[in-house]
């Protein structure tokens, strides 16, 4: 893949990682020397295997997550982490994987209680009314759903209402239209364009669903193992100018890795009984399973 040099006309980079390390408690680092830089503007697939590192990129990004320096991650030229106001303005929103979105200072908001789709929607202080009346529309949600009657799609729809209220700059999405049929998520793609051409937002978007996002996308990175395998613009990818459809790209590129891992495994070294295997005081794999 090709590295992506190039900026938007204003020359501003909306996302900018540089040197970023980074690991959960005493574990090993997920990322080691991670560098990234995305234009203002830019739509980004963010693709990988399980267990890459995509969801714990976003949530960096985000802000939910500490690292060391604080100009190592930089969004709007700001700290995420550090700088609170970028959330509770509306220019950098994070939409995850739970039911549950962060609203101002009210923290995380769940989806799942006794109350109507317009309690959640138009309990949203500072909204602009038709942005809102749009979104609805857009969504196709109707106000008197009971959030705790409705399906796993129709709560994602107001999850994602919820998150788009606010005109936001950066917007991180991590697996959201999971639960979305077909129209409901191509009209949403279709908004993230308008967004991003109208506005000059800047879209990360994580996901395993790639119908239809071949010419959605401006940018692909590709992440490997906590590293960047490469940042391109979508019209340099190589394979894509002869692939079907960029699945068929990704899938190639996943099982390339998948046969790298094999290759570098070591054999496992054959069990030999220990004279604790018989004592009642050791832990057994079916005593752990209920642990």
């Amino acid at each position: 893949m090709a590295e992506e040099k190039d900026a938007t006309a204003s020359g501003d980079d909306a996302i900018k990682v540089s040197g970023m390390q980074f690991a959960y408690e005493v574990e090993d680092p997920i990322f080691f020397d991670f560098n990234l830089d995305l234009p203002a503007g830019s739509r980004c697939l963010l693709v990988g295997a399980n267990g890459s590192g995509k969801t714990t990129l976003l949530k960096i990004l985000a802000g939910k997550h500490m690292v060391g320096g604080k100009n190592v991650v930089q969004v709007l030229s700001r700290s995420a982490f550090h700088d609170t106001q970028l959330v509770c303005s509306g220019d950098l929103s994070y939409l995850g994987g739970s039911w549950s979105k962060t609203v101002g200072s009210a923290g995380e908001v769940p989806l799942q209680g006794d109350f109507s789709a317009e309690h959640m929607i138009f309990g949203v202080e500072g909204i602009d009314p038709v942005r809102r009346e749009k979104l609805i529309d857009l969504l196709d949600i109707n106000l008197q759903w009971r959030m705790h009657k409705v399906s796993d799609g129709q709560k994602r729809r107001v999850q994602i209402c919820m998150g788009l209220l606010h005109p936001f700059k950066v917007l991180l999405l991590d697996e959201v239209t999971v639960d979305l049929d077909v129209v409901a998520r191509m009209d949403l793609l279709k908004f993230f364009v308008e967004e991003c051409d109208q506005r000059g937002a800047t879209i990360v978007y994580a996901t395993h669903i790639f119908d239809g996002l071949e010419t959605w996308a401006t940018h692909l990175a590709y992440i490997q193992d906590g590293e960047l395998n490469g940042l391109s613009k979508m019209a340099d990818i190589e394979e894509l100018k002869s692939a079907p459809n960029l699945l068929s790209v990704v899938e190639a590129w996943l099982r390339s890795e998948i046969k790298v891992v094999k290759k570098k495994k070591k054999p496992v070294a054959a069990w030999k009984p220990s004279p604790l295997d018989n004592s009642p005081f050791r832990s057994s794999r079916h005593m752990a399973y209920y642990r």
